[in-house]
């Protein structure tokens, strides 16, 4: 690989996982007066638990937030460095979240973030991910297993609709990762424990998923 590509793809990591890392839950519970989110409920920092402080709007802006920072990391550096780097930025900014270091490595399971990459990728298979998400969201009233069956799904579209095996293989990659972060929802779900949307969890602040 030359110089100036390795570069470039070091460049887009390092990108992404810099937004990836940036905790807007805390920021914006913080902004509001609702004290530190890492105190309250589960002390994730994703959507969910921010949903817990009362604060529907939060919530709102925690996800975008969380979203959007993802789409960014694509956009830019696939503008600047190549549609490799926009991968790897996108990835960069899942793990980012998932592991920021300005809160010790200790963040979010990355579902919103993982929608947000997808969104910079390949919008279609975003709007896909969120129906499927919506569709099982629905039926089953189970917000974690809404998340797995969206992430099982969307490396799939992206190889039978976006063509492109590498970004298939990105997203099964964190597909895999997110699904190794919601092991103990798994086991709820399996168990029958698993609280569902609206539901006070009765196996702790920890139930559901988390972004």
């Amino acid at each position: 690989m030359p110089t100036a590509q390795l570069v470039a793809l070091l460049a887009a990591a390092a990108l992404g996982y810099l937004l990836g890392s940036i905790p807007f839950g805390v920021i914006v519970t913080r902004l509001a007066g609702a004290g530190d989110l890492r105190k309250i409920g589960s002390g994730n920092i994703g959507t969910t638990n921010v949903l817990r402080t009362g604060r529907k709007e939060l919530a709102a802006a925690t996800l975008i937030g969380d979203m959007l920072k993802a789409t960014v990391a694509v956009l830019v550096a696939r503008h600047f460095w190549g549609e490799a780097a926009g991968l790897i930025a996108g990835a960069a900014a899942f793990f980012g979240h998932v592991f920021p270091v300005w809160l010790r490595f200790k963040g979010g399971k990355g579902v919103a973030t993982y929608l947000g990459a997808l969104i910079g990728v390949f919008w279609p298979v975003a709007l896909a991910f969120a129906a499927i998400w919506i569709g099982v969201a629905a039926i089953t009233r189970y917000s974690s297993a809404s998340a797995l069956a969206a992430s099982l799904a969307a490396p799939i579209l992206l190889a039978a609709l976006y063509q492109a095996a590498p970004a298939a293989l990105v997203f099964a990659g964190l597909s895999a990762a997110l699904w190794l972060l919601h092991h103990e929802n798994i086991g709820r779900l399996l168990a029958g424990k698993e609280s569902r949307i609206g539901q006070k969890s009765a196996a702790g602040p920890a139930s559901g998923v988390e972004g």
